[in-house]
């Protein structure tokens, strides 16, 4: 019997005994995760291709002449709904979100997402008057929102525990590609080729992730052991029998949870409340560190910097900054862990914000040392952003796949995203107008002020999250010691 232990060993609860030694001879294919989330994450990288497309389209938008499909330039006002309006619909989509991933799985319900970004693309390539803008950009977010809810969830149910962080942060990664993408073609390329580049983007998703396989956790969920088993030898790369011990471990989570019917009640209640603050408390610093303001209005930015380098090629080059700042997260996640980057990127957003602020205050006063500080709004932005993919930008999704309970996770997720783009719809549709009633340099003192109190939460009250079973994290929220 040496070679024989039980799931009580390894998660902290009983269950049935499992053949440690089998588990640990087959060694599996890693890769093969990497591969499963990164074509899953191929839908996440459209999303940011949506959320950038307001930076070039909106130079197009205030132009005369055949290439603005309006046929006249559209007011500052519009703009601001045009760059609002995508969060509109993402704060119903998590809800859709989480009914599909229930219902339907994982796996259907991340590709039913394909269906509203379809449909606004078509609407954004057939524009004939404003509207038409307004409800390609609605339908965008219903799916971007759901996007963010199953996304998360399916890439930490298929990973194994001490890759779960690096799976996680695959999707600050892959929204980055679609930010460089954007800013790449957009200002170089007509309003149409846009829409169709967004077209092909969707469905190289539809087409590659139809092959890939459904959580096991869903299937044992629903009682289908056969069918968690052949997925999981899937994604681990091992045979039926070689998957059997870390499949133990993954049924006896899932029937300790299916135990409990989980309401909207039980998110306020003991440990799932601390779950859902620190969730939510995470993603509001997330969003007021004011990373979608400026991304929605990178090149109005630069243009307002007056700086010397053309505002698309300074975009490119932050795009760019975006996509190699972000490659970092997934090789650390694991390896320092959840606070520490949380901590450093709380730090060095607020630096970089604090810079920004500092040039366009002189700016705003017209002192003359501005001309010499051309360089300025790039290099706090490159701070700025290089420090947000580090910590604010992916691991408060990678905290919340992990924080929440299996049984309470369908029902909290979709409420914690949707507070994410309700505060994202604020931010992008207030932005202009508090930047013309405090001055840019005010506005960016305020979100600096957001990430020294992000920096203080995250020291005080989020919990380390690195190599932790899910049970072991339920023990840690609840105060209880866990065994490793």
């Amino acid at each position: 019997m040496a070679d024989r232990t039980y799931a009580y060993d390894l998660v902290g609860q009983t269950g049935a005994p499992v053949n440690q030694q089998a588990y640990r001879m087959e060694a599996g294919q890693l890769w093969r995760q990497y591969i499963i989330a990164g074509i899953a994450n191929i839908a996440i990288a459209s999303s940011g291709y949506c959320m950038g497309w307001t930076s070039p389209v909106n130079l197009k938008l205030q132009q005369n002449g055949t290439g603005n499909p309006l046929g006249e330039p559209a007011t500052m006002d519009q703009e601001a709904w045009i760059g609002s309006l995508l969060t509109v619909g993402a704060i119903f989509g998590p809800f859709l979100g989480g009914f599909a991933a229930s219902s339907i799985g994982r796996k259907w319900g991340l590709l039913s997402t394909a269906i509203p970004l379809f449909i606004g693309w078509i609407l954004i390539a057939a524009t004939k008057n404003i509207a038409m803008i307004y409800a390609g950009r609605i339908f965008w977010g219903l799916g971007i929102g759901m996007l963010f809810t199953i996304t998360p969830m399916y890439c930490a149910e298929i990973a194994t525990d001490d890759t779960r962080g690096a799976l996680g942060t695959f999707l600050q990664l892959f929204i980055t590609l679609g930010f460089l993408l954007i800013y790449s073609i957009g200002p170089y390329v007509s309003y149409s080729i846009i829409a169709y580049v967004g077209i092909i983007f969707t469905a190289v998703f539809v087409v590659g992730f139809f092959f890939m396989p459904e959580s096991p956790f869903y299937y044992l969920s629903k009682g289908d052991r056969e069918s968690a088993t052949a997925c999981l030898a899937k994604i681990r790369g091992r045979s039926h029998q070689g998957v059997q011990a870390e499949l133990d471990i993954m049924a006896a989570d899932v029937s300790a949870s299916m135990q409990k019917t989980a309401t909207i009640a039980d998110v306020f209640r003991g440990s799932n409340f601390k779950a859902f603050y620190i969730s939510c408390a995470l993603v509001f610093f997330q969003q007021f560190c004011g990373i979608n303001a400026v991304l929605f209005y990178m090149t109005n930015i630069f243009e307002a910097a007056k700086s010397n380098l053309d505002s698309a090629v300074a975009t490119i080059i932050i795009g760019a900054v975006l996509v190699v700042a972000s490659l970092i997260t997934p090789l650390v996640a694991d390896r320092l862990g959840r606070r520490i980057l949380l901590l450093i990127s709380s730090c060095g957003t607020a630096i970089g914000l604090v810079l920004l602020g500092m040039f366009f205050t002189l700016a705003d006063n017209k002192n003359p040392v501005v001309e010499k500080m051309s360089f300025l709004p790039i290099l706090s932005l490159v701070l700025f952003i290089v420090t947000y993919c580090w910590g604010l930008g992916p691991l408060p999704w990678v905290v919340m796949s992990e924080l929440f309970p299996i049984e309470v996770k369908a029902i909290a997720s979709p409420i914690a995203t949707a507070f994410c783009w309700t505060l994202t719809f604020f931010i992008t549709r207030y932005f202009s107008k508090i930047a013309l009633a405090l001055g840019m340099g005010g506005t960016f003192f305020i979100f600096a002020g957001c990430c020294v109190a992000s920096f203080f939460f995250t020291l005080f009250l989020v919990p380390e999250t690195k190599g932790k079973s899910f049970q072991e994290i339920q023990d840690i929220l609840a105060g209880k010691s866990s065994k490793s």
